[in-house]
């Protein structure tokens, strides 16, 4: 354990500025949201996050709002892998959206389901301009998302 702690700060330190900005933000995010969730329910979070972003715009930088969301979304769960406490889709995604969204960058928060033998089954995800960020592999292609789209931080 001790070992992956100094691995971990060691790769810490290797990561550019930005992205240990996005790291620390991540954690305290990450953490923020699961507490928000739990004391205030998903809807009042998920408005508390569209009043805090909603008058961010993207400013213009060396690289894509689509090509920075996708780093951004790759640094959280890293982060979350890391965390003492576990989380799950909901709390990562609306993470990642609070991130991108004080940035600027408008994404969709997706929640889709499914009905697997008698097991009922919900799944969280963040799209920007159609492309999935911050799900592995193909897990949301295995839910069908509800039709319009859960929020996203446009008001």
């Amino acid at each position: 354990m001790i070992r992956a702690a100094i691995t971990d700060c060691h790769k810490y330190w290797c990561l550019e500025g930005f992205e240990q900005m996005i790291v620390l933000e991540s954690i305290a995010n990450l953490t923020v949201t699961r507490a928000g969730l739990r004391l205030l329910g998903f809807q009042r979070w998920k408005n508390t996050i569209t009043w805090l972003t909603r008058k961010k715009t993207w400013r213009a930088a060396a690289v894509s709002p689509a090509e920075f969301a996708a780093r951004v979304a790759r640094l959280e769960e890293a982060v979350a892998s890391r965390l003492p406490f576990r989380t799950n889709c909901l709390v990562r995604s609306l993470g990642l959206l609070w991130m991108l969204g004080e940035r600027g960058i408008k994404a969709e928060l997706k929640i889709g389901a499914r009905k697997d033998s008698d097991h009922f089954e919900a799944h969280a995800w963040v799209e920007f301009e159609g492309l999935v960020l911050n799900d592995a592999g193909e897990t949301h292609l295995h839910f069908i998302p509800f039709q319009e789209a859960v929020t996203s931080l446009e008001t």
